[in-house]
C-alpha cells in the first residue's frame, strides 16, 4: 500500500468534500473486490502447519504418546491433545 496526495490525484470538488469529513490525517481506502483470504494462505505457513499437524496424528496412531510429541515439536500438551481432537 502506497500514499498518495489527494491534491495531485483527486478533482478538487472531491478534496473538499472528503474534508467535510477528515480535516486532515490520513483516510484509508479498502480495495475494490473485497478478498478476503484465508490465514497464512499467502505465505504458505498454513499449508506447513497442516503437514506438521499430519504429522503428529500419524505419530500418535503408530503409538506415540502425547508427551512425546509436545516434546518433539516444542508443543504443548494441551496443543497436541487439540490437534488430535481436529
Amino acid at each position: 500500500m502506497s500514499y498518495i496526495n489527494a491534491e495531485k490525484e483527486l478533482p478538487p470538488w472531491l478534496v473538499k468534500l472528503l474534508r467535510t469529513y477528515v480535516s486532515e490525517g490520513l483516510i484509508y481506502i479498502p480495495p475494490a473486490q473485497n478478498i478476503q483470504r484465508a490465514w497464512g494462505s499467502r505465505s504458505g505457513a498454513r499449508q506447513l502447519l497442516d503437514e506438521r499437524n499430519k504429522e503428529i496424528r500419524a505419530k500418535k496412531c503408530a503409538g506415540a504418546e502425547i508427551s512425546d510429541l509436545a516434546k518433539e515439536y516444542y508443543l504443548s500438551e494441551e496443543t497436541i491433545k487439540r490437534i488430535l481432537k481436529t
